[in-house]
């Protein structure tokens, strides 16, 4: 009768040839090269029933023989690690036996129906027998169904040409459990894509061939040269049909399969986790002995830093708590805090435990380890709800120190926005830290306290703070309405409402009040950046004549930038411009210092990356704002990498000049806020009040001061995936950054002159390995890629005469560049082959041309005073 799944014929001995292949390599190379190795064998197939009411319900006995395990390609005697080893040595020979002793299945219509194999059987012979029984599952007509078998429960579509059959199972589809976890941004993070296609050849309604092949690609976001690859190939083919063992007679499948092996169970056709035997690890502590001394606080803009964190985490996430306590309570000062940045990176449940009972928030003498775990907790790539609820539990407890309480609280703004932005806005922890924050916002009387409920609103970006933030920019004084208006600033344009829109041009325009300068230039940004009208571009443009000298000069270069930059509001602007060409000269002549330009750094085919600086001063020639932004960004996600803004107010007194309008009574202050990988640190104060101030200037030595110092895991990328043929694999990437920023300000009266420094130095360490273990030989591929670099941004002025005289400098320095892939096979005796390439390159220094006007400036500087500029940090 017709079926509509292969039939086989009564009492005949099916005989294939059977291969399974593995291959590891980069994306791009030919499979020639690859690490691997591949499994053959013959494979026997016969009818042992057929059900008399439904002849489309078969089972059918499978049986393994004749295993060999060989290279996938040639290799010299002296490098193949099978060379003299039967297979039974290299398999074992209880794992070899149960590989033969054959399975039945219950075809029912083409699909498995029921996979029926031994109880007790190894997980992983299990698994390469389910590999061989999912190829057997076929439809014999074109459509998409889900089915279940070795990957899951898979969306599967057939095309059905005459004697020909494809199959192609949408990897993504599958339901099985997953393990592992992936990076917070987008642009840090690994994509990838899977396929798997299998080819059937029929011949008297059986199968004569089949091909299956299956693909798994990973590519390194921010550089996609950087990837691997896995292949996975089956092949069956026949051999021979020869006479073969009759049929057993019975109407029930139960009954057949109790008369051939009553040792028999129906298992599931999905694969079983199998962890490979570990061979022993050395102990955390040995391995920490091993990289100690690359992690001195002197070494850390090293990338030999970042590769013993890389390694150190992965180790301690295989480590107890106890183990883990055991190397934070007996390490030194200048060790811990490095050891703080890898644990509490590491983030399992032991880590966080052990860390939690070695901080003590009850004593200030340890804020350092404080703040080094906090900051690690914010930079978290994929932190957990216990996360949030333990820091949450810990700032209604005791702190002894203020700045760790402010810290604290401006890091679980960060972890709510992660949680938020991974479907977690929900989560108690979640919804507890943020009733925290806003009603204790609410309460606030202090202006500190209140500056760091809206430090953390900024970090987490909730839509409903909105209206909040939107009072305080507009109603409260300087820094409070500064901190407000900056994180408005943060938020995606699509949140930035009518009414967030309309408080942007009152606050601009001072419609209500006076605002000081850099709150009004902040408006100006947010208005704009936010798909302005053609009448809020026209009234700001209006203004300009009418503002103070210096912010005249800087709103002008802001105009300027945005058309240069070809930023999304150009268009308008351009419109704008052309309409209102009668009355601009004498507007758009202004003197002036002040400034605001962007550039690329890098144009890649993956990611690109940007920097802006604007700078700010008042009438009298001193710094009010400078501000770098470093952001990177690719066609579907942006991270702003890093921002370092210096502000200052109130200084006209030392150098006895007049204060502009409005600004008579500012305390003397001057500091610096950061932003790094999306998360506002706690700011740090230079001096504040004239007293302070004072003291400092006497003894400035221009030392600068630390802004961030540690080491960050930016990229934490792991995935276990099962092949269809049986093995499982292994993908991961982590990646590294050991960091160190450090800011100056110094004056000095005789030469009338002031000079900000702010040095980037960062070395970065990206580790990958994939691998494919099969129990008894592993495969894979290990990519590693460091670079060393520093960025400097200095900028001097002169306040001797008007308009003063400022010249900025943006370096790079050259850069050491070095990646290595490493390919390996490797039997668990430890016989192993490995195959080495890697390339060093110096990737050439820069500096980066800031606009024209900088460039003249810089020449009357330098040729000014060639004497003392020179050296001076």
């Amino acid at each position: 009768g017709h079926t509509t799944g292969p039939s086989l014929n009564n009492d005949k001995l099916y005989q294939f040839a059977y291969s399974a292949e593995v291959y590891v390599d980069r994306v791009k190379a030919s499979l020639q090269k690859s690490a691997g190795y591949r499994l053959s064998s013959g494979v026997d197939v016969n009818l042992l029933w057929r059900n008399p009411d439904n002849d489309d319900d078969q089972l059918i006995k499978i049986t393994i023989r004749d295993v060999q395990v060989e290279n996938v390609n040639e290799r010299p005697a002296a490098k193949n690690i099978f060379k003299g080893k039967s297979t039974e040595k290299i398999i074992g020979k209880e794992y070899l036996e149960a590989l033969q002793r054959p399975i039945v299945l219950e075809l029912v219509r083409g699909k498995v129906q029921n996979f029926y194999s031994y109880q007790n059987e190894p997980g992983f012979t299990q698994n390469i027998k389910r590999g061989l029984a999912s190829l057997f599952q076929l439809q014999l007509h074109s459509g998409t169904a889900r089915e279940v078998d070795i990957s899951g429960k898979c969306n599967t579509t057939y095309h059905v040409r005459q004697d020909q059959v494809t199959k192609i199972k949408a990897l993504d589809s599958c339901e099985i459990e997953k393990q592992g976890f992936t990076s917070h941004n987008r642009i840090l993070d690994v994509s990838t894509k899977a396929t798997s296609a299998t080819t059937y050849v029929l011949e008297d309604s059986f199968i004569k061939s089949i091909k299956a092949e299956e693909n798994y690609v990973l590519l390194l976001n921010y550089r996609q040269k950087t990837g691997a690859k896995i292949v996975s190939k089956q092949r069956l083919e026949l051999k021979s049909v020869q006479a073969g063992p009759g049929l057993i007679a019975g109407k029930q499948v139960a009954s057949v399969i109790k008369t051939l092996d009553s040792s028999y169970v129906a298992v599931p056709l999905v694969a079983e986790p199998v962890k490979s035997e570990c061979k022993k690890r050395p102990s955390l502590s040995e391995h920490w002995q091993s990289i100690r001394e690359h992690m001195y606080p002197e070494k850390l803009s090293k990338a030999e830093a970042a590769r013993s964190f890389l390694s150190f985490i992965q180790n301690i996430r295989k480590a107890t708590k106890e183990e883990i306590l055991q190397i934070i309570r007996s390490e030194n000062k200048e060790l811990l805090p490095q050891v703080v940045d890898a644990i509490t990176s590491a983030q399992t449940p032991a880590s966080l435990e052990a860390i939690l009972e070695f901080l003590d928030f009850k004593d200030a003498s340890t804020s350092t380890l404080q703040e080094r775990f906090l900051y690690a907790c914010g930079f978290a790539s994929h932190p957990s709800e216990m996360l949030l609820k333990s820091l949450t539990a810990k700032f209604k407890g005791d702190i002894a120190n203020e700045e760790i309480r402010e810290t604290l609280v401006i890091v679980m703004g960060a972890l709510i926005r992660k949680l938020c932005d991974r479907e977690g806005c929900k989560l108690p922890a979640v919804v507890e830290a943020k009733r925290l924050i806003l009603s204790r916002l609410e309460k606030a009387k202090k202006d500190d306290n209140v500056r760091m409920y809206l430090l953390a609103l900024k970090n987490a970006l909730l839509p409903e703070a909105i209206p909040l933030l939107l009072k305080y920019a507009e109603s409260e004084e300087g820094p409070i309405s500064n901190v407000a208006a900056t994180a408005l600033q943060r938020y995606d344009p699509s949140f930035l409402t009518k009414e967030v829109k309309e408080t942007m041009n009152r606050i601009y325009h001072q419609n209500r009040k006076v605002h000081e300068k850099t709150v009004r230039t902040t408006a100006a940004a947010i208005i704009l950046n936010s798909n302005p009208s053609y009448m809020e571009v026209k009234n700001i443009l209006l203004s300009i004549g009418e503002l103070p000298l210096e912010m005249n000069k800087y709103m002008l270069s802001m105009i300027q930038d945005i058309l240069n930059f070809e930023m999304p509001s150009s268009k308008t602007v351009r419109q704008v411009l052309k309409d209102m060409r009668a009355h601009n000269y004498d507007r758009f002549s202004k003197m002036g210092s002040s400034s605001a330009y962007s550039g690329y750094i890098t144009r890649g085919p993956d990611v690109s990356s940007t920097y802006s600086l604007d700078i700010l001063y008042s009438g009298s020639g001193i710094l009010r704002r400078s501000n770098m932004n470093i952001r990177i960004f690719d066609r579907n996600a942006e991270l702003h990498a890093s921002q370092v803004v210096i502000e200052a107010q109130g200084l006209e007194s030392i150098i006895a000049a007049t204060p502009d309008e409005g600004e008579e009574n500012l305390d003397s202050f001057a500091g610096m806020s950061a932003i790094l990988f999306d998360v506002q640190l706690r700011p740090v104060t230079f001096f504040q009040g004239y007293g302070d101030l004072m003291s400092k200037m006497f003894s400035a030595t221009g030392d600068p001061i630390n802004v961030v110092k540690g080491l960050i895991l930016l990229t934490d990328y792991s995935q276990e995936i099962q092949l269809q043929s049986g093995p499982r694999a292994s993908m991961e990437f982590l990646g590294g950054l050991a960091i160190d920023i450090s800011g100056g300000m110094e004056f000095s009266l005789w030469y009338r002159e002031s000079k900000t420094n702010v040095k980037n130095r960062v070395a970065m360490f990206i580790a990958g390995n994939t691998e494919v273990d099969s129990f008894f030989v592993k495969t894979g591929m290990e990519t590693t890629l460091e670079v060393e670099t520093t960025l400097d941004f200095i900028s001097t002025v002169q306040f001797s005469q008007y308009p003063f005289l400022v010249c900025m400098q943006m370096d790079k320095v050259e850069s050491p560049f070095r990646r290595y892939v490493t390919k390996y096979e490797s039997l668990p005796s430890g016989r192993r082959y490995t195959a080495r390439r890697g390339k060093a390159e110096l990737l050439a220094g820069n500096e980066y041309p800031l606009h024209q006007e900088n460039s003249n400036m810089c020449r009357k500087v330098f040729g000014a005073k060639s004497d003392s500029s020179s050296n001076w940090f």
